[in-house]
């Protein structure tokens, strides 16, 4: 059984997720933690659970989803794991930064590339390496089957989707990422998107307003 603890963390209010597996494994997707206070909550809850952190995982590199990068780096010695056709988002998140008024500290290089279909096992489970564009031009996103659940980055949101106005973006290519490789994923499967509250895609299907018709 995989537990999933989510933190909230930064000025946009961006979703960190912690995979645990029962041997006390963990994956940490998209460490978005900011402001010392955060970095300090992720970093004494992994001590206090006494977690072994096994890889660093980003959905895409906006910079709010990567602000935590370095620190996972530093002191877990992990370097991140990100689909390649978002190297051109990475290499411009320090920039947005200073755009934006939210400098960081620039994320260390990847040590990989994640692969469209790749399955990443983990504890008695895997998670399969969706390719889902659009938000970004290297969205992926990581499904479990045998926990009927998917960490979405930016793609899908409770009645709503992703942006599509960034550099990079793009409207179409996200609506077609949504209906066939996330709307194709049984009913029940729980969708922790990247901001906002979780839902499923059986819900999204019928409700979300961007995608009837």
């Amino acid at each position: 059984m995989i537990q999933i603890q989510q933190f909230t963390f930064n000025p946009l209010q961006e979703n960190t997720y912690l995979l645990i597996s029962e041997g006390k494994a963990c994956i940490i997707i998209d460490p978005g933690c900011y402001y010392e206070i955060e970095r300090k909550e992720l970093l004494d809850f992994i001590q206090r659970e006494k977690l072994h952190v096994v890889q660093l995982l980003n959905t895409h590199t906006h910079f709010d989803h990567i602000f935590g990068n370095t620190l996972i780096a530093k002191t877990f010695g992990l370097k991140p794991a990100f689909h390649a056709a978002d190297q051109p988002v990475f290499d411009r998140a320090t920039e947005v930064g200073v755009m934006y008024n939210i400098p960081f500290e620039p994320s260390v290089p990847p040590g990989r590339y994640l692969e469209t279909g790749e399955r990443i096992p983990f504890g008695d489970a895997e998670l399969e390496v969706l390719f889902t564009p659009g938000h970004s031009p290297g969205s992926v996103s990581f499904y479990c089957e045998k926990e009927k659940f998917v960490i979405g980055g930016d793609v899908l949101f409770y009645q709503s989707i992703g942006r599509t106005d960034l550099p990079y973006g793009d409207h179409e290519t996200l609506l077609t990422s949504i209906r066939e490789q996330l709307f194709t994923l049984p009913d029940d499967v729980k969708v922790f998107p990247g901001h906002g509250p979780a839902t499923t895609i059986g819900f999204e299907k019928k409700y979300n307003p961007f995608l009837q018709g």
